[in-house]
């Protein structure tokens, strides 16, 4: 009787399928993808898209912080005037964002 009873329990007590165990794992994956890479992702792509619209006469800042105005721009390089008789030539990946016109302008 009492080896019955060990049967039976043994046998409810079967493991689960293998793939059942690696689902908590897809699932931090996803939970990872749509909360921080794939939004991550669109920023960088929106990033790049106005840096490579950046044209003369726009005002921006580099990711060092310096504001100043496109004077020139290439595929690669953009003159910035930072002031009077002041410009520096600056690589267009480092540039950090485009300021909107109406605001305070860089060279006052």
């Amino acid at each position: 009787m009492t080896i019955d009873l060990l049967a039976a329990a043994a046998g409810a007590a079967d493991a689960p399928p293998a793939w059942i165990s690696f689902l908590p794992i897809v699932g931090m994956i996803a939970i990872f993808w749509f909360l921080i890479i794939a939004p991550q992702m669109k920023r960088q792509k929106q990033h790049q898209a106005k840096i490579a619209a950046v044209k003369k006469g726009d005002q921006v800042v580099t990711a060092g912080g310096l504001v100043g105005k496109v004077v020139k721009v290439d595929d690669t390089y953009a003159e910035l005037e930072l002031g009077p008789n002041v410009r520096v030539k600056a690589i267009k990946a480092t540039l950090g964002d485009v300021i909107e016109p109406g605001g305070k302008p860089a060279n006052d």
